[in-house]
């Protein structure tokens, strides 16, 4: 006979979870467990960490994942241990090796690394690697190096916003330079890494990557996944923050209750407001956020809503403070 499997009752979870990702897990492989801990009916990541990679990964529940667009949109910031002096399968310590270089640290001064730095800085162009998840085909490129099998790529634009690179002295048997980054969307700081040893006249890999820092939101803020499942379960639904965490950059405007009605129909609304690309709209009694929208000649004009259902769930749920950063606006 087999044991029977408890059945684990789901249940609405409105907000975002900002995880301290550990290393070994893929993006959605943490997704999926934080999803099980609080039993939550509907989750999306906001943008892939590799398994190799920690740190801040914020986790949609709910209407929250209305607005991941946000974050992945959003400029991010790392800190990378890079091993000068060899290259490998797929840029990082889980590949192979595939050529090797004596490296000369002396002549890696800061007035060096500070030159190549501001090489890289600003708008680049990169080639995607080999080991990615974008797709040819209907299929991801790692499938295809997987089988031995390198297609051609076309290079990409992104935007370096912060590079510093500064040598570190570590008792091990390579050379390693601490990279820290604050890149555009879409940027592989694996490719970085190894396009900056071709910059010093060496290979390179990353052999560490942590995510310091995403729209915002810090490491200082982040929960880890053991302290997660250490936490009662009846107390875990407190680590999840409001929807609106994820707006804190939003103008923010507040509705009354028959301009919030209709609002939420998604009809404009009319009123002395500056022009504004991004508002976070709150009805004011109760008081809810009602979804997003942006200003244009005075018109709020609805962008995403949340469903009466949603809000209800919400209000419904254990009250909790409103992000800060929001702007009011009269």
């Amino acid at each position: 006979m087999h044991a029977s499997r408890t059945r684990v009752q789901r249940r609405p979870v409105h907000g975002v979870f900002l995880l301290d990702k550990p290393i070994g897990l893929s993006s959605n492989d943490a997704l999926q467990k934080v999803k099980w801990l609080l039993r939550a009916e509907k989750a999306g990541h906001t943008g892939t960490l590799d398994p190799l990679a920690t740190g801040v990964l914020p986790l949609c529940f709910g209407a929250a994942t209305k607005f991941s667009q946000l974050q992945l949109d959003a400029p991010k910031t790392y800190e990378a241990l890079v091993h000068l002096g060899a290259t490998t399968t797929t840029g990082d310590a889980e590949g192979e090796v595939l050529q090797t270089w004596e490296v000369d640290g002396e002549a890696l001064t800061p007035e060096t690394l500070d030159a190549v730095a501001a090489r890289f800085t600003g708008p680049i162009s990169q080639v995607p690697p080999m080991y990615s998840a974008l797709k040819r085909d209907g299929k991801a490129l790692y499938e295809y190096a997987r089988a031995g099998i390198t297609l051609e790529r076309e290079p990409r634009a992104v935007t370096i916003l912060h590079l510093t690179l500064s040598r570190v002295q570590e008792e091990q048997d390579f050379v390693a330079l601490k990279m820290t980054v604050r890149c555009s969307k879409g940027t592989y700081v694996r490719t970085l890494a190894e396009d900056i040893g071709q910059a010093l006249g060496y290979g390179a890999h990353l052999r560490s990557l942590r995510r310091i820092e995403t729209g915002g939101i810090d490491l200082s803020r982040c929960i880890s996944l053991q302290t997660l499942e250490a936490t009662p379960d009846a107390e875990r639904l407190h680590t999840v923050l409001p929807v609106d965490t994820l707006l804190a950059a939003h103008t923010r405007v507040t509705l009354d209750g028959d301009n919030a009605g209709r609002f939420l129909s998604g009809l404009r609304r009319r009123g002395e407001w500056a022009d504004a690309d991004a508002v976070a709209v709150y009805g004011e009694e109760p008081p809810a956020l009602l979804g997003v929208a942006h200003i244009r000649a005075r018109e709020l004009i609805p962008d995403r809503l949340l469903s009466p259902v949603e809000i209800q769930q919400i209000l419904e749920g254990t009250p909790r403070p409103q992000a800060s950063g929001i702007l009011e606006t009269s």
